[in-house]
């Protein structure tokens, strides 16, 4: 019989006897600065902060950047092994309208439509 391995997540009994998952580590959070939503089924997913990956043509880690661009996935935090999400490679970008003010931008991906916009 093979055993399954599970996550643990870290968690406290504060003084009040209350479990508190430990949000400080950066498990699980409580801030979102960024929306992405997949357009067939509605999926919605909320993180503090995204990064882009860049990937080599055998699909290994090539690079991380601050913006998006066609080829690269995005990535939601927290940027450990409880990631929130991330995409495939982006294809094709639909809208965009990143300035000062807001933050939006529609794209495809291998398999899915996107829309990701700044909260705050």
């Amino acid at each position: 019989m093979s055993k399954i391995k599970q996550n643990k997540i870290p968690m406290t009994l504060t003084e009040d006897n209350l479990l508190k998952v430990a949000v400080e580590q950066g498990i699980i959070e409580n801030e979102f600065n960024w929306k992405l939503v997949r357009e067939h089924d509605g999926l919605t997913n909320q993180s503090k902060d995204i990064i882009w990956i860049e990937w080599n043509e055998d699909g290994t880690f090539k690079e991380k950047h601050d913006t998006f661009a066609i080829g690269r996935s995005l990535l939601m935090s927290p940027f450990n092994q409880f990631f929130t999400w991330q995409t495939t490679p982006i294809t094709k970008i639909i809208t965009r309208r990143p300035t000062a003010d807001i933050f939006y931008i529609k794209f495809e991906t291998e398999n899915s439509v996107y829309r990701l916009i700044k909260l705050k």
